[in-house]
């Protein structure tokens, strides 16, 4: 059940002119009350031919009027207008029913508390089967205001109340870290737009693909100014930015002036000073192309990034700096992702949105490595090769896991079930991001005998999840995997338990195709020859005696060289 108290307004009988009338769309029939501060006596225009809006609306205001005439200065925000609906899988609910419901919420927000003569006026309106509206004046008999703050979140508890005792469906409880639902007008007016998306979600989605790109707060705004986003900015006498508001090409109100969205109320964390204390902790040493020549591509710093993240964890403020980082990464991933890709990716970063914020306040500088991974990709990536990208979607699906787990440890509801949600979307693209990189591996199996060698590396590597590694579809490109990286030099049996070690593998579904991408990101690089390292460790250490020689000559007994055999499996 949803309770969404509006802002403030001035015209009762506005208000129930349109509670009383058809709908934008013809929805509403058989209005009538419900409920009300008192019953007897109360003209029901639904119930009553003789009763009018303008009679209702006079008993309703009359407190108000009393206490302009005391006071001389005229309320304007005695308007108090909250719908409340059940959710379309909940049974009918009577008159009765909501008339009680009424009651319950009124009282919670302070309206009307239970056993006060002088509150405040009120009546619930219903003209659907599934919502009713409660209007009320603020003003109370005794010519005081009601005490309001913190309403909606007494409202919200009192709905969860309700749902049980009534049995509705069960919402999470509220934190006040949710962006707000489109109001019906903006879900009404998008599609007679033609849009998709009402203008803040719109705007919500453009403000978050900025992100990534920017390293300060005029280079956010110049960003968004440059997609077309129409900008508003408040400054300060000495210039300084302030704050900022949004608005979406064409969304313009009655007198054809652009409509503008603050960014912290289209959502809590796209504020100014949230944004600012995000990108200023991470400003890099140097600009993201300086990096190009790197060894490592920017797809796989970002793999090597998230690795040390369930390490990150432990300590509250770090772990939300980390998970705020975390859906910026994802975000810029789903940017530069190939096309196939990008629907699932997108989505994802849509839904891990309410992840990235919760009551805990985040020690940005923190999330330094995820953040700068997340801006070198928006920045300097090129199309990633099959496996760079199949080993950073991987990661980014045990990053969701190990973020929702931290979530629900923490009791954030909202939060650990977003991360649910933007994992179903990474598991779909992790699933089509191995596409290619099994078509190259599959048809070069090694030979039968190795296969051999290398499941008993397997079953000494990781005897808990042996037997279904083994009998995955993706063993024998596994295997080929596991061959390449021998040929390079690599230890299989060391790569298995590395592996692993930085991802368990209870909750992957197909955990041969998890060790896959895991390996050849570890191991794409050769590695190092142990005959040269012990040959320069050697050639240091006679160094370093012949220097001290000359200064006091001691005998030195030679240490005689040691190899390693390799045994080739291939």
């Amino acid at each position: 059940m949803i309770a969404a108290i509006k802002a403030p307004g001035a015209n009762t009988r506005g208000l129930l002119a349109y509670l009383y009338g058809r709908g934008t769309h013809d929805e509403h029939f058989d209005p009538h009350i419900v409920a009300g501060f008192a019953m007897l006596g109360m003209p029901d225009p639904g119930r009553d031919e003789n009763a009018t809006l303008t009679e209702l609306a006079r008993h309703l205001d009359e407190p108000v009027r009393l206490r302009n005439s005391e006071f001389g200065k005229k309320i304007t925000d005695q308007v108090w207008h909250c719908p409340v609906r059940a959710a379309p899988e909940d049974r009918y609910l009577s008159d009765a029913e909501w008339g009680e419901i009424a009651q319950r919420i009124v009282e919670a927000a302070g309206i009307a508390p239970a056993g006060d003569d002088l509150a405040c006026r009120w009546i619930a309106v219903r003209h659907a089967d599934d919502h009713i509206h409660i209007l009320a004046t603020t003003v109370r008999e005794d010519g005081r205001r009601p005490k309001l703050h913190d309403s909606g979140i007494r409202v919200g508890d009192e709905c969860r109340e309700i749902e049980k005792d009534y049995g509705l469906r069960q919402l999470k409880k509220g934190d006040r870290t949710g962006t707000r639902r489109p109001t019906q007008a903006e879900m009404h007016k998008a599609e007679r737009l033609g849009w998709e998306q009402t203008s803040p979600e719109w705007l919500q989605g453009r403000i978050r693909a900025a992100i990534p790109h920017v390293t300060n707060a005029e280079e956010f705004i110049a960003y968004l100014e440059a997609d077309g986003i129409e900008v508003q900015v408040r400054r300060g006498p000495s210039g300084d930015l302030l704050g900022y508001a949004v608005g979406r090409p064409g969304d313009l109100n009655e007198q054809g002036e652009q409509i503008f969205h603050p960014g912290g109320k289209i959502s809590p964390d796209l504020s100014l000073p949230k944004i600012q204390g995000r990108l200023e902790s991470s400003r890099p040493e140097e600009h993201p192309t300086a990096r190009r020549n790197q060894p490592d591509t920017p797809w796989h710093q970002a793999t090597g990034a998230l690795d040390t993240l369930h390490t990150d964890l432990t300590d509250d403020a770090r772990a939300q700096a980390h998970i705020t980082a975390l859906g910026e990464l994802i975000e810029a991933t789903a940017q530069k992702a190939p096309a196939d890709l990008r629907t699932e990716l997108r989505a994802a970063s849509k839904a891990f949105a309410h992840a990235q914020r919760s009551q805990i306040r985040a020690e940005d500088r923190a999330a330094h490595a995820l953040r700068s991974a997340a801006r070198d990709i928006a920045n300097t990536a090129t199309g990633p090769d099959g496996s760079a990208l199949a080993a950073l979607v991987s990661a980014l699906v045990w990053a969701a896991i190990v973020a929702g787990r931290w979530h629900e440890a923490k009791g954030h509801a909202h939060q650990s079930d977003a991360a649910r949600q933007a994992l179903q979307h990474l598991q779909a693209a992790a699933d089509q991001a191995l596409v290619p990189v099994l078509a190259e591996l599959e048809p070069r199996p090694p030979r039968e005998q190795a296969q051999r060698v290398l499941a008993s590396d397997i079953r000494a590597a990781v005897p808990d999840h042996a037997d279904r590694i083994l009998s995955d579809p993706a063993w024998p490109a596994l295997a080929t995997v596991l061959a390449d990286a021998e040929a390079r030099g690599h230890q299989p049996h060391q790569l298995l338990k590395e592996a692993a070690a930085q991802r368990e593998l209870t909750t992957a579904r197909q955990p041969a195709r998890v060790l896959i991408t895991r390996i050849q990101h570890t191991s794409r690089n050769p590695a190092p020859n142990r005959r040269a390292e012990a040959a320069r460790s050697r050639s240091t250490m006679a160094t370093d005696i012949t220097s001290r020689q000359v200064q006091a000559p001691q005998p030195v007994a030679a240490t005689p060289p040691t190899s390693q055999q390799h045994q080739q499996r291939r």
